[in-house]
C-alpha cells in the first residue's frame, strides 16, 4: 500500500489514474465515511437490496423456487414460471431490451445504476467497508497503521477482518449457488458426503476466493478498470446526461475560507472533503471522469461543508454539462426519445411473449416413410408422432381431438397420454378422417390438445391422402 499526500492530488489535474501513485505502484484508497441524506437513502436501499438478495432463494411458489437460473440444466424459473431452452427467444428479446435500457438509462442518468444498485458498490461500500471501519477504525487510522510498523494488536485486527471477509464471501458464493441449483438442492448437497460433490465444492471455493479477493484487495479497480459497463458509459455520455457534477461557474476560483473578510471568490473553499470520501479517489472538481461511479458521497460531503459555512448547497450536485455551462434545464434530446421509443416497443413485445407463453408446447409430425392407410370403406388414416414438452412440475393426462374435420384420434398406447413433469413426452397415434373430407394429396389439419377438458393448444400438421 503506497500513500500519497492529498495536496498532490488536488493542486493540479491528474496525469495518471487515481489509484496509481507517481512511482507507478498501487495507491490505496482510504475513503472516508460519508454523512448526509444521499448516504442515508443509499443505506436504506442497500438494506432492501441485501434483504432481497439473501431471501429470494428461500422463497418458493407452488413447490418451486420463486427465482432460479439453472444454466447447467437450461432451466430458468422467473416469478414461479419455468422457462426452458425452447423459450430462448424470450430471453433473446429480454437481453436486447436490457441492453437498450442500459444505453437509455446511461444516456439520461449516467452511472446512477453504479452508485445505487450495482452489487459491487452495494457490497463494497455498505458491507465490507463498514466491517473494515468497525474492526480497524477510521480510514485515517487505517492509513496511519498501514504506513507504520505492524503491531500485534493491528495484526489481530487484520486477521479478524480477513476472516470476516472470507466468511461473508463464502455466504455470498453459497447464495449465488442457491440461485443456480435452488436452496433445497444446496441444503441436500451440504448434508451429503463431500466426495460426491467435489466439482461443485471446487467451484464454490473458487468463487469464495474470487469475491474475497475483489472486496479485500481489488476493490475500486473493478469499477475503474475491469467493469465493462464502466468503460461503455464513456461513449454514451453527452452534454445532456445527468451526472454528478461540480458547478465550476459558482465554485471557481476556489480558495480557503477567511471569516475576517468578505468572500469575493468562488464558493469552493478547497477543503478536499469531496476527494476524501470518494471511493475511487478522484477529484470531482476536475470534471467528468470515467472513474466516477455516481455514489453521491461527494455531494453529501460538500453539502455538509456548505451548510457549516452558511453557503447554498448544491455546489456538487446531479446536473448535466449543459445545465452547468449554459444554465439549461434538463430536457429529452432526439437520441433519448429514439431510445425510449425502441425500449417501449421491445418491452411490449417481451410482455406479449411472456403472457402468451405456453406451459405445454406440442409439435406434431407425420411419421416419415409411412403412407396413408385405408380404414374400412370410408376413412383414411395417418400415423403421427407428437413431442409434448411439459414445462410444469405436475404430471397430467392430455387428450387430442381433431378440429374442423370429421374424424378421430386413436392413441397407439393409451398410457402414453400421461405427461411427465419437466420433460419432453413422445406420443404416437393415428388420425382417422372421413374420405369425403380429403380433397387433395396434402391437407392441413388442426389438432386440439386438451387438459381436463380444456383446450390448451392447437397444433397444425399435414395429413397425407391419395392422389386425386
Amino acid at each position: 500500500m503506497v500513500g500519497e499526500s492529498e495536496q498532490e492530488v488536488v493542486v493540479t489535474f491528474r496525469d495518471r489514474a487515481a489509484s496509481v501513485a507517481k512511482n507507478g505502484l498501487r495507491r490505496w484508497i482510504y475513503a472516508a465515511k460519508p454523512k448526509g441524506k444521499f448516504y442515508q437513502y443509499r443505506s436504506a436501499l442497500s438494506f432492501f437490496y441485501l434483504l432481497v438478495f439473501f431471501a429470494l432463494p428461500l422463497i418458493q411458489l407452488n413447490g418451486m423456487p420463486f427465482f432460479m437460473l439453472n444454466f447447467p440444466e437450461g432451466k430458468f424459473i422467473v416469478f414461479g414460471n419455468i422457462f426452458w431452452p425452447q423459450d430462448f427467444f424470450i430471453f433473446a428479446v429480454a437481453m436486447i431490451t436490457f441492453i437498450i435500457f442500459i444505453a437509455l438509462f446511461t444516456v439520461i442518468y449516467g452511472r446512477l445504476f453504479c452508485g445505487w444498485v450495482c452489487p459491487q458498490t452495494v457490497f463494497m461500500e455498505m458491507v465490507f467497508r463498514k466491517i473494515e471501519w468497525w474492526i480497524e477504525g477510521s480510514p485515517n487510522q487505517q492509513k496511519k497503521n498501514n504506513n507504520g510498523e505492524l503491531t500485534a494488536g493491528q495484526a489481530i485486527k487484520k486477521t479478524i477482518k480477513h476472516i470476516a471477509f472470507l466468511i461473508l464471501s463464502f455466504l455470498i458464493a453459497n447464495t449465488f449457488l442457491a440461485y443456480i441449483i435452488s436452496f433445497d438442492s444446496l441444503i441436500k448437497i451440504i448434508k451429503e458426503p463431500v466426495e460426491e460433490h467435489t466439482i461443485l465444492l471446487t467451484g464454490l471455493v473458487f468463487f469464495t476466493l474470487l469475491f474475497y479477493a475483489v472486496y479485500a484487495f481489488v476493490r475500486d479497480i473493478v469499477c475503474t478498470t475491469i467493469c465493462p459497463y464502466g468503460r461503455l458509459q464513456g461513449v454514451l455520455f453527452d452534454k445532456d446526461t445527468m451526472q454528478i457534477a461540480y458547478d465550476y461557474n459558482r465554485g471557481e476560483p476556489r480558495g480557503k475560507l477567511n471569516k475576517q473578510t468578505e468572500r469575493k471568490i468562488g464558493d469552493c473553499i478547497d477543503c478536499t472533503k469531496c476527494v476524501q470520501v470518494c471511493p475511487t479517489g478522484i477529484d470531482i472538481r476536475n470534471g467528468v471522469q470515467i472513474e466516477c461511479v455516481g455514489c453521491t458521497a461527494c455531494i453529501d460531503a460538500c453539502n455538509e461543508v456548505m451548510k457549516r459555512i452558511h453557503l447554498p448547497t448544491g455546489l456538487i450536485r446531479y446536473a448535466s454539462e449543459n445545465e452547468i455551462a449554459q444554465k439549461k434545464k434538463f430536457h429529452f434530446n432526439g437520441r433519448m426519445k429514439a431510445y425510449t421509443a425502441l425500449l417501449t416497443v421491445l418491452t411490449i413485445v417481451m410482455s406479449i411473449l411472456v403472457i402468451t407463453r405456453k406451459n405445454v408446447d406440442t409439435h406434431i409430425t407425420r411419421v416419415k416413410g409411412q403412407l396413408y392407410q385405408e380404414v374400412g370403406n370410408d376413412s383414411l388414416s395417418n400415423l403421427f408422432d407428437a413431442k409434448v414438452l411439459n414445462k410444469t412440475r405436475n404430471e397430467f393426462n392430455v387428450e387430442m381431438k381433431l378440429e374442423d374435420l370429421a374424424g378421430e384420434v386413436k392413441m397407439v398406447n393409451t398410457k402414453e397420454t400421461m405427461l411427465k413433469q419437466e420433460s419432453v413426452n413422445e406420443l404416437t397415434f393415428f388420425i382417422c378422417i372421413n374420405r369425403k373430407e380429403i380433397h387433395k394429396r396434402s391437407t392441413d389439419i388442426k389438432v386440439g390438445i386438451y387438459k381436463n377438458g380444456k383446450k390448451i393448444q392447437t397444433v397444425t400438421t399435414v395429413f397425407l391422402g391419395p392422389f386425386i
